[in-house]
């Protein structure tokens, strides 16, 4: 008997217009049971899907944090290095013109150290958000595209980060000394400006170090996904193998 065909849009109207699991479970079936129709989930259950994507992410986060959280994770990568505070550039450039060359260095290194020691708190907020995927999500993350796993991770992730992020980086930077660089250079400015007029700063550390830490945390997890993605060694497992050859078969 001929099958019936059904698109990933009729799934998505059915998710949206019925709270009922079995009626999901059974459109979702037909779909992956479609031999001839999309190209993207052909010959796959619905457990293989949510099971590859779990493991893509499983694998991307992983790598993300072992690249970040370690020493030189942030410093010595171009792509996510914390440069010194864009509303404080005024500092650094009198900073420099004091002869400062070396407190800068400093700050700016210990800025990269409180990210990577932050880092280390995102592993289990990330494998939280990946053991409650629904069918839902599953499916749009693997019909979405590139990023779209990564934009998963931080619509369920970003607030909790941010918490979880926010006291370790205050840790971090007490730990590293970040202040007994950053006070010399701010302080002094701030004096200049005392008799110059101009506007003294005091920009919240705690607050730019977890922003771009986060920001530079999701950056290594989307290259990480879209590797998967694109890249057939990538995909270290069997299961990876078959869900993500699925989209280029």
């Amino acid at each position: 008997m001929k099958k019936i065909l059904v698109p990933l849009g009729l799934v998505a109207v059915v998710t949206l217009s019925s709270g009922s699991c079995d009626v999901l479970q059974e459109a979702a079936d037909i779909v992956l049971s479609d031999g001839g129709g999309s190209s993207t989930t052909s010959g796959l259950t619905n457990d293989e899907v949510i099971s590859g994507l779990k493991e893509a992410l499983n694998v991307g986060i992983k790598n993300s944090v072992n690249l970040t959280s370690v020493t030189d994770g942030f410093l010595k990568n171009n792509e996510i290095r914390l440069p010194f505070p864009a509303d404080a550039i005024k500092v650094k450039e009198k900073a420099l013109e004091w002869g400062l060359d070396g407190q800068v260095d400093k700050f700016e290194t210990t800025l990269n150290r409180a990210a990577e020691e932050a880092s280390k708190e995102a592993l289990p907020i990330f494998k939280d958000a990946i053991m409650n995927m629904s069918i839902q999500d599953g499916f749009a993350i693997l019909n979405g595209g590139d990023g779209s796993a990564t934009r998963f991770l931080n619509d369920k992730t970003n607030a909790k980060l941010v918490t979880a992020f926010r006291p370790k980086v205050e840790a971090a930077i007490s730990k590293v000394k970040l202040t007994e660089y950053w006070n010399p250079i701010i302080n002094k400015y701030n004096s200049a400006m005392t008799f110059t007029g101009g506007q003294k700063l005091n920009p919240d550390l705690n607050q730019y170090v977890t922003e771009l830490a986060i920001k530079g945390l999701f950056k290594m997890v989307e290259k990480e996904e879209n590797k998967i993605r694109k890249d057939p060694l990538a995909r270290v497992t069997d299961i990876l193998q078959k869900v993500f050859g699925s989209l280029t078969n």
